[in-house]
């Protein structure tokens, strides 16, 4: 059960029916009360009629016995003097509430006093001539039992001059139209009610589980992709354009992101444990000579092996924290000062570098890891160039720009991004010792989107190979 109201599903459902409920429960009270409202308004209409009808009479001085009442039990009729007095009713009426009296009978003694007192005022102050009608209508509700039968009634009086006395006429409409209107809308809104929000809850439920059909193929080969960790497997894309289409192509793009990614990392760990062997296995063979006959022990050998398994794993190391996401940390620093501070520690090299640029060229980062990268482009320009290697440091709008180029065979069109692969050499014959374990460029690069920047390759003006690190500048 728990689980059951737990899903979008039934949370849909319940949210649209409690929607609909409160809007037709509002919708149905409203109808009511208008209903109501204009009901008691025809009824008052019908007594207001009654009464004025009356009323002419009675200024017309007709006789209280010739007035020709309403008989029926749908207009009962009042005449009342000014002291209360019942002048003149309706037939048949066995008891009355809310008029002037609760008599159904003639007053005798009223009958037999003259009236008297002159013109009199209504309750606005106007005086009434002999013979006039008040403007005014007062109005009331009260009952009216005749038959036994006692029902609602809605009243209205108005005050008419006759006689030197001001006399009031009530007249009643019954209210049981309006009642029994009322008690039928109430009873078809108790039935229709649940049974429309039973069809609302019904086509909800209906159209929310087809609309969320989809999720659940997509959870299930999900959970099959988790249990079998085959990260190959791709969960349906539904032939929609709505948001679970949307999910669908964004998981499946998640799982072809994560699977290269793992793909990445289990060829990296097969490189790095290939790439480590060599180094450990000659340093491991020297030293095994070495203790068996201490005259042959290449100590050279063994510490150039140290120095390159050193440099290796160091290498690995970087790579390993900026997979992991590892942010640049430091402050602001000239990147010219720096390229000219790791081109002097080569006096020695093999190829002369040329530095070019005097102004500051202020980035943001890490000093060593840039320097790393530097470091890095030049190594590589040594290697394959054939006399010289220039580097040259500039702004160029919003960058910073680090071109180091050489005059050797240049990298092929092809080959321009495979060089940034992790292990990759083009000259795969060519020695290790010569050629690196091909990590240099990738961690380049890896620096350099980690700094905001790019780096990539063309062909130099004067033949061999361009590489081009860009760095955002920082605004003084």
């Amino acid at each position: 059960m728990k689980r059951l109201f737990g899903s979008v599903r039934a949370r849909a459902t319940i949210g649209a029916t409690l929607v609909v409920a409160v809007a037709l429960v509002a919708a149905g009270t409203a109808v009511l009360l208008s209903l109501r409202s204009n009901l008691i308004q025809e009824a008052a209409a019908q007594a207001d009629a009654t009464a004025r009808q009356v009323a002419s009479k009675v200024a017309a001085r007709t006789a209280y016995e010739d007035l020709d009442l309403p008989d029926d039990e749908d207009r009962p009729v009042q005449v009342v003097d000014s002291k209360g007095r019942l002048l003149a009713v309706s037939d048949d009426l066995e008891r009355i509430s809310g008029t002037g009296t609760g008599a159904v009978h003639p007053d005798p003694g009223a009958l037999r006093e003259p009236g008297g007192g002159g013109d009199d005022e209504d309750d606005d102050g106007d005086r009434l001539e002999a013979g006039e009608i008040s403007d005014e209508v007062e109005r009331g509700e009260g009952t009216v039992t005749v038959d036994g039968h006692t029902a609602d009634y809605r009243f209205s009086a108005v005050e008419v001059e006759n006689d030197d006395d001001r006399l009031t006429v009530w007249a009643g409409a019954p209210l049981a139209a309006e009642q029994g209107a009322v008690s039928t809308a109430q009873t078809v809104m108790l039935i229709g009610l649940p049974l429309l929000l039973v069809v609302v809850a019904g086509v909800t439920w209906g159209v929310t589980g087809r609309a969320l059909k989809p999720v659940e193929g997509i959870r299930r080969e999900m959970a099959a992709i988790t249990a079998s960790e085959d990260l190959g497997r791709r969960v349906p894309e539904p032939a929609t354009h709505d948001e679970i289409a949307r999910l669908a192509r964004a998981t499946n793009a998640t799982l072809t992101a994560l699977q290269a990614s793992v793909e990445r990392q289990r060829s990296f760990v097969a490189d790095a444990s290939h790439e480590l062997r060599s180094p450990i296995a000659s340093l491991r063979t020297q030293l095994e000579v070495g203790l068996a006959h201490p005259e042959l022990l290449d100590v050279a050998g063994a510490v150039e092996d140290t120095v390159r398994l050193q440099a290796l794993a160091a290498d690995l190391l970087l790579l390993a924290r900026l997979d992991a996401g590892e942010r640049p940390t430091g402050g602001r620093l000239d990147l010219g000062a720096l390229v000219r501070e790791e081109v002097s520690q080569r006096a020695g090299d093999r190829l002369p570098v040329t530095v070019h640029g005097g102004a500051a060229v202020e980035v943001a980062g890490s000093r060593g890891q840039l320097a790393r990268v530097v470091g890095n482009l030049v190594d590589n320009a040594q290697r394959h160039g054939t006399s010289r290697v220039e580097v040259r440091v500039r702004a160029d709008g919003p960058e910073a720009v680090v071109s180091v180029a050489d005059d050797g065979a240049g990298v092929p069109g092809p080959e321009r991004e495979r060089i940034f692969e992790r292990f990759v050499r083009l000259d795969d014959a060519r020695s290790r010792d010569d050629g690196g374990a091909g990590l240099g460029l990738a961690i380049a690069r890896d620096v350099a989107a980690r700094h905001g920047g790019t780096l990539h390759v063309r062909e130099a003006p004067e033949g061999g190979a361009l590489f081009e690190l860009r760095l955002p500048l920082v605004s003084s």
